[in-house]
């Protein structure tokens, strides 16, 4: 994480990393012919102008995924969460939380006082035979887990503490504590959960068992998480981003806005937490004029092909990719590696880690004694034996502006909701391995944030670790909190 981030308020552009990067790259490298490099790579500058246009039609899809009767096509999908409050600092008590989103499941134990989370928590996996078992195998497992985890900790035979339940995966979420899973992915396939309430699963198997019970309050995936887990911290966030090997944002709209929930504003909890869902942008054609051969070529050998475009522009799981098809289109030109191609070629062979490890390099060696030592070892790990000094730097180059991109359009998505928002001040909680491991993904993406916005709109960027864990527990502190409250007012009245 970029400490500075967290000081930052909107103060004026920061240095263009990759601004400082291409004099150099010319520099030391001028007896090379870099014109077909630039070619290739020159559709991946976004300008401030296409990056305005993208925020414009993403609020139009923001209210569209609002509206009482959203059209077919929406590919912003706007999923209310029903999470109604935003922790304040008053939440006090012992409360669990589970998180399943892969193929490792967490059980947490969570105790609030003063502003502080003491968390107790243990990994179970997943074993593949049950990710792709039945239903009721899936959340037995998920059961005995849990039932293990509080007879290590003496919970068992306790008062019945709150629980918060990640589960990262699409649903169709109707209350707080209820949520229907959509489709399975990320290589679960457990048959007849699709459709069903998995807070009911979680129960019915709980009950099976005889000796744990449950008190299930709230169903979320890791995006809302990180908001929680970011206004815990900072009572001023508002908005909560995944930059990691997805890409998500969720953030508190207010409930008048809110028109397909047929619900009025109180004066009690007039805002809710959208889950935007904002890795379906430009499946409908919002994005085709940025979109470059590359992007389709991601696309084409993606298990989704039209779905999750923006996703594919900046997440994890697509970036190193993309940074390898075209190193393989220019070697295969002869550009790159003396035309060795072959090695290159093979899909995945060029994992995101690649970029933020060559990048950090370049960075740390911007001058001709640079010997480019972990550049070269990762191309020969792949297959390229001889790498030359003007290769890494092409290299360098071309992870720069993939992920330059990237965090240009998150900072596109992220302008468009602080000024949606349009408070004073908005605390931004961001989680993700690409937020947090490359070298400088959070410095671009503040800069341009600051570039997109008026001068009225303040922020801050910071680290919000642990939405899948933290999150679900603080989730259910503030749903415990509120319930509470309402009980009070019934007596009172």
């Amino acid at each position: 994480m970029f400490s500075g981030v967290d000081q930052k308020m909107c103060t004026g552009p920061q240095e263009n990393v990759v601004e400082k990067l291409i004099p150099v790259y010319f520099r030391n490298f001028l007896h090379i012919d870099v014109n077909e490099v630039q070619e290739a790579c020159r559709q991946l500058e976004l300008h401030d102008d296409q990056l305005r246009l993208i925020m414009d039609n993403m609020n139009e899809r923001f209210e569209n995924g609002l509206a009482a009767e959203p059209t077919n096509t929406a590919a912003i999908k706007m999923l209310p969460s029903y999470v109604r409050g935003l922790p304040d600092g008053t939440e006090r008590g012992e409360f669990l939380a589970l998180d399943l989103g892969g193929t490792n499941f967490r059980a947490l134990w969570v105790h609030l006082t003063d502003g502080e989370a003491e968390i107790t928590s243990e990994v179970f996996r997943v074993p593949d035979y049950i990710m792709k078992g039945t239903g009721e195998a899936l959340f037995d497992h998920l059961a005995k887990c849990l039932a293990k985890f509080m007879e290590e900790h003496g919970l068992k035979g306790r008062e019945k503490l709150p629980l918060g339940f990640t589960f990262s995966f699409p649903c169709k979420q109707e209350r707080l504590n209820c949520a229907r899973l959509a489709n399975w992915t990320k290589g679960f396939k457990a048959s007849g959960v699709e459709g069903v309430d998995v807070v009911e699963l979680l129960k019915d198997a709980c009950a099976r068992r005889g000796d744990i019970d449950v008190d299930v309050v709230a169903v979320i995936n890791d995006t809302v998480g990180t908001l929680m887990a970011g206004a815990y911290k900072e009572n001023t966030c508002n908005i909560g981003v995944i930059a990691g090997t997805g890409s998500n944002a969720c953030y508190m709209e207010k409930v008048s806005n809110i028109e397909k929930i047929n619900e009025n504003s109180s004066s009690d909890h007039n805002e809710m937490c959208i889950n935007i869902e904002w890795g379906a942008f430009g499946d409908d054609g919002a994005l085709d004029f940025v979109r470059t051969k590359y992007d389709k070529i991601i696309d084409d050998g993606s298990i989704n092909k039209g779905q999750q475009l923006f996703e594919k522009m900046v997440a994890g799981m697509y970036l190193g990719e993309l940074a390898r098809v075209i190193l393989e289109d220019l070697a295969r030109k002869g550009v790159l590696f003396g035309g060795e191609y072959e090695a290159i070629s093979q899909h995945g062979i060029f994992p995101t880690k690649y970029i933020s490890e060559i990048e950090s390099e370049f960075q740390e060696n911007q001058d001709s004694s640079c010997q480019f030592l972990k550049t070269r070892e990762i191309f020969e790990d792949i297959g390229i034996p001889v790498v030359t000094s003007a290769d890494c730097a092409h290299v360098a180059y071309i992870c720069s502006l993939v992920s330059r991109r990237a965090a240009h359009m998150v900072a596109a998505g992220i302008a468009t909701l602080l000024k949606r928002i349009n408070k004073p001040f908005v605390t931004v909680g961001v989680d993700g391995s690409v937020y947090r491991f490359h070298p400088t993904f959070a410095k671009l993406l503040d800069a341009k944030i600051d570039e997109l916005l008026e001068r009225k709109h303040k922020y801050k960027l910071m680290l919000a670790e642990d939405g899948s864990g933290r999150g679900a527990a603080l989730v259910a502190a503030v749903a415990t909190r509120l319930a509470n409250e309402h009980q009070d007012r019934k007596i009172q009245g």
